[in-house]
C-alpha cells in the first residue's frame, strides 16, 4: 500500500470565500500514482472548512447568506469567544460546514456523484492557512 501527503496553502484576501479546490486535489491524486484507495482533504485551521457540493454561484451565495443568518459576524460583542478577536462566527460556520471530506479513488479518479466538487470554505480570511491532502491505496 502507498501513502501520499501534501499541504496546500491558501491566503484569501476577503473574510469569507468558497474556492473550488477539486483541480488541485486531482493534481495531488495524479502525483500520488494511487489508482485505488481513499483520499482525505482536511482544513487544518479552526475557522476554515472543506466540504463537497455543487459548483454553482447561486448556491454559494445561498450558503453565505444562510451561514451569516445562523452565525452573524456582527455584533462581535454577542460572542464570548471574542476577547480581543472578532472571529467567533467563523468557528461556528466551520462547525456547520465541516472539517474534512473523504472521497473514494477508483481507477485513478475521484469517485464523485453527479455535480460533486471539493471546496475550501474560508470564514476568517486575510491570512495564510493550509489544507492537508492524504491519500492511501494502491
Amino acid at each position: 500500500m502507498k501513502s501520499y501527503r501534501k499541504v496546500l496553502w491558501f491566503e484569501v484576501p476577503r473574510r469569507r470565500a468558497f474556492i473550488n479546490i477539486t483541480p488541485r486535489v486531482e493534481e495531488c491524486l495524479g502525483e500520488s500514482g494511487i489508482k485505488e484507495g481513499i483520499l482525505l482533504v482536511n482544513a487544518m485551521h479552526i475557522t476554515a472548512s472543506v466540504f463537497i457540493n455543487d459548483d454553482e454561484s447561486g448556491l454559494h451565495h445561498d450558503f453565505d447568506v444562510w451561514l451569516e443568518k445562523l452565525a452573524p459576524h456582527e455584533p462581535v460583542s454577542g460572542y464570548r469567544h471574542n476577547n480581543g478577536e472578532d472571529n467567533a462566527d467563523a468557528h461556528l460556520k466551520r462547525q456547520i460546514m465541516g472539517r474534512e471530506v473523504v472521497v473514494a479513488v477508483t481507477d485513478g479518479t475521484l469517485d464523485f456523484g453527479t455535480w460533486e466538487q471539493i471546496f475550501y470554505g474560508e470564514f476568517d480570511g486575510r491570512r495564510r492557512k493550509r489544507i492537508l491532502v492524504k491519500i492511501i491505496g494502491e
